[in-house]
C-alpha cells in the first residue's frame, strides 16, 4: 500500500503582519540613507541657528577634499561613492522580492533612452533655473547659507569625479526617496496624494542644513518629481534630470572665476 504523503500548508501572514514588516523595512532603509541625512540636517540647522552668526553669514561645502594627497583623495572619494550607493542596492534588492525585477518595477532601465533623456533635460531646466533664482533670493534675504558646491583641488580627475558625485546623488535620492519609498507606501495602501507629499517632504528635509530656501526649493522639486513618477512609473528620467542639475552646479562652480561666483552669491 502506497504511503500517503501529507503536505503541510505554510500559514500565510495576515495583512497586519505584512504591513508591520514593510513599515520596519522602510525605517531601516531610510535609517541607513536619506532618513539619517534628514536627522543630521535637522540637528545641523539647530546648530546653525543657535551658533551666533546669522544664517546668511554661514557656509557649507557640498564636495570637500578628503585628503591633501591627490591619490588618497581620489581613493576616499571613490570609496565614499561606493558605500553611499549601498542603500540603493539594498532598496532594489528588497523591491525584487518574489523574483520581480526592481529596475523594471521603478523604471530604472534604458528601454526609452531618447525619450528619457529629453524628459530628464526638460525637468532639469524646469527645476534648475527657478531653483538658482530661489537660492539667490534666499541668500539675499538671509534664509540660506552660502553653498560652496565644490572644494576639490584641481587634478586631472576633478571633473570626472564631480560628474560621478552628481550621478551618485541622483541614484541615491531618486531610487530611495522616489522609486523605493513610493512603491512601499503604495504597498501599504497609502493614498496617492499622501505618497507624493511624503516623498517631497523627505527630499526637503535632508536639504535643511542649507537653510530654509533649500527646504522649500527641494520640497517643490520633490512634488514635481514624485508626481511625474506617480503618473509614469519611471525613475530614469528623474535620475537624468538630477545628474544634469548637479553636474552643472558642481562642475560650473569649479570652473567659474572667483569674481563671478561672488556676484552670484556663491562664494
Amino acid at each position: 500500500m502506497a504511503e500517503q504523503q501529507v503536505v503541510e500548508k505554510i500559514p500565510q501572514p495576515d495583512e497586519r503582519a505584512v504591513r508591520r514588516r514593510l513599515t520596519v523595512e522602510i525605517w531601516i532603509v531610510l535609517g541607513l540613507s536619506l532618513g539619517r541625512s534628514a536627522m543630521y540636517a535637522v540637528v545641523n540647522i539647530i546648530d546653525r541657528l543657535t551658533a551666533g552668526p546669522a544664517l546668511g553669514d554661514q557656509t557649507t561645502t557640498l564636495n570637500p577634499t578628503l585628503s591633501p594627497r591627490p591619490w588618497l583623495d581620489l581613493t576616499y572619494q571613490g570609496l565614499a561613492i561606493l558605500f553611499a550607493l549601498m542603500p540603493v542596492a539594498l532598496a532594489l534588492y528588497l523591491l525584487s522580492a518574489n523574483g520581480r525585477s526592481a529596475v523594471r518595477r521603478i523604471g530604472l532601465t534604458f528601454a526609452r533612452p531618447l525619450r528619457d533623456l529629453g524628459v530628464g533635460v526638460g525637468l532639469a531646466a524646469l527645476i534648475g533655473l527657478p531653483g538658482l533664482g530661489l537660492y539667490a533670493i534666499a541668500r539675499a534675504m538671509g534664509f540660506a547659507v552660502q553653498v560652496q558646491a565644490s572644494a576639490l583641488d584641481a587634478y586631472w580627475w576633478t571633473v570626472p569625479m564631480l560628474i560621478l558625485l552628481a550621478l551618485k546623488n541622483a541614484l541615491l535620492e531618486e531610487v530611495v526617496a522616489v522609486g523605493y519609498l513610493m512603491e512601499r507606501l503604495r504597498d501599504l495602501k497609502w493614498r496617492e496624494p499622501y505618497i507624493v507629499v511624503a516623498s517631497a517632504a523627505l527630499r526637503g528635509s535632508y536639504h535643511l542644513y542649507q537653510g530654509w530656501g533649500a527646504l522649500l526649493g527641494n520640497f517643490v522639486m520633490g512634488l514635481v518629481f514624485s508626481e511625474y513618477y506617480r503618473r509614469k512609473r519611471r525613475v530614469m528620467p528623474l535620475v537624468i534630470a538630477h545628474t544634469v542639475m548637479d553636474t552643472v552646479v558642481f562642475v560650473g562652480y569649479s570652473l567659474l572665476p572667483a569674481h563671478v561666483r561672488d556676484s552670484l552669491h556663491l562664494s
